[in-house]
């Protein structure tokens, strides 16, 4: 996949570069020129000097071809109309804003725009990784039998819906934490780099699902 990135800062660069090791093609577009060195001698893709939103700066990026695009500058304003006009102007579905404001974040994740509140988010994503992986029990039934607990779920999950995560691994999903808001999930609800998932689940196949979660979707499936 092509992929655009606008902002070539320290979130920018360390972006591009992993998914260029992912054996994807990037162009990254930063106003500040220099703002390219953080990409190294090694990067292989492409370095567009200009405005992240304007349309020829992006059509010089290849945004034509780009199956994503990323805005990651430092500018939340600037974030959300590149994302908007990757979208609305370029047809680019897979498209992701980081926003410092989180109650900004709230207005622009209803417009479709899938968003990174930076510190909610960061929160987020520590508590994950200071609490072991797997399942986190919040609540069983008298019997033992059902429980309501939040689940690891590996990244090959984000982009697709709640409904194919119940399909393929006999769950229930509760709620969603997004933005460190909850939220209830309709079949339509995607998910979002950041989403903690709470599901229920049969307390005896705790080991199947978390395996489910951990492995991603199966191929070819829908």
């Amino acid at each position: 996949m092509h992929i655009v990135i606008m902002g070539c800062g320290r979130v920018g660069a360390a972006l591009a570069q992993t998914l260029e090791q992912q054996g994807h093609t990037v162009a990254v577009v930063d106003q500040d020129p220099t703002a390219f060195r953080r990409l190294g001698s090694g990067f292989g893709g492409r370095r567009v000097t200009g405005v992240g939103f304007d349309q020829d700066t992006l059509r010089e990026a290849g945004i034509e071809e780009a199956g994503a695009f990323a805005a990651v500058s430092s500018g939340d304003n600037s974030n959300i109309i590149a994302a908007r006009v990757a979208r609305e102007m370029f047809g680019i579905e897979n498209v992701a804003a980081r926003i410092y404001d989180p109650r900004r974040a709230e207005v622009y994740q209803r417009l479709g725009i899938p968003t990174v509140a930076t510190v909610r988010w960061t929160a987020d994503q520590m508590l994950r990784r200071l609490l072991p992986s797997g399942a986190e029990p919040l609540w069983r039934d008298p019997s033992g039998g059902v429980q309501l607990a939040e689940v690891h779920t590996s990244p090959a999950w984000i982009g697709h819906k709640v409904s194919r995560l119940q399909e393929e691994t006999g769950v229930r999903v509760a709620f969603l934490t997004r933005l460190g808001e909850a939220i209830l999930p309709t079949s339509q609800t995607v998910l979002q780099e950041g989403d903690l998932v709470h599901v229920m689940m049969r307390t005896d196949e705790i080991a199947k699902v978390e395996a489910a979660f951990a492995e991603g979707p199966e191929e070819g499936g829908h």
